[in-house]
């Protein structure tokens, strides 16, 4: 049997915190509708990070390439740890530790589909090892529900911060609904999780994409129709 003062949890194998930074770390949470550049943020981020002699890991949840990599609209990629639904994040940081390599900082892309528990191991690592944790994603899912990792990350994140770059409906309202439409029509039920093409493509579109659109005509599942480049029209 274990005396009392072991640790025999996930991080058993790690240093004493007093070999890391001492400073408190923090649990932040960026989220938007698709296309407002929260992948772009988390590489740039981690460049920020990395200029400044700190190391860090990089992951993602369901990347829309279908790899384990952070991939963004305007063209940057970046190798990442996949995660899965029975990923222990406190080992994944164990393991590094304890092969000699240090863990300032986790960046977490697609955060909204990590289990509730995997964001409770997150404020774990930020209270007890002081490691900073970067959490980008979408808030709700496309049926407008709350994913279950955003709605943790809600009620625990010790800062929220919507990404500021404004997407648009069609009709030139702000956008915060991702729409799933399959062969024209936007869906009400259906998996939580669909990796799809996330755009138009030509003058025809995808038989699976997903769409930004206003609460309105989410609701109402009204989308426009492609009639040229950049042109959009209400279809009736």
């Amino acid at each position: 049997m274990p005396s009392a003062d072991q640790d025999t949890g996930a991080l058993a194998a790690l240093p004493s915190a007093g070999v890391r930074h001492r400073s408190p770390a923090r649990l932040a949470f960026y989220y938007g509708p698709m296309d407002c550049g929260k992948s772009t943020l988390a590489l740039q981020i981690d460049h920020n990070h990395a200029r400044q002699g700190r190391r860090g890991l990089v992951l993602t949840r369901y990347d829309r390439s279908g790899e384990p990599l952070i991939t963004t609209r305007v063209g940057l990629a970046r190798t990442a740890i996949e995660i899965q639904s029975d990923t222990d994040l406190r080992s994944t940081v164990r393991a590094e530790l304890a092969a000699g390599r240090q863990v300032d900082y986790l960046i977490i892309d697609e955060a909204g589909f990590l289990e509730p528990h995997q964001v409770d191991q997150l404020a774990e690592l930020v209270d007890e090892w002081h490691v900073d944790v970067y959490c980008f994603g979408l808030a709700t899912d496309f049926r407008t529900l709350l994913l279950p990792g955003a709605k943790r990350l809600f009620e625990l994140a010790d800062e929220l911060a919507p990404v500021q770059v404004e997407v648009l409906c069609w009709c030139g309202l702000p956008g915060r609904w991702n729409a799933r439409v399959v062969d024209g029509v936007v869906q009400r039920e259906g998996e939580t999780v669909v990796v799809a093409d996330t755009a138009l493509s030509g003058a025809v579109s995808l038989p699976v994409h997903y769409q930004v659109l206003c609460r309105m005509h989410h609701r109402l599942g009204e989308l426009g129709t492609i009639v040229d480049a950049g042109q959009l029209t209400l279809d009736v």
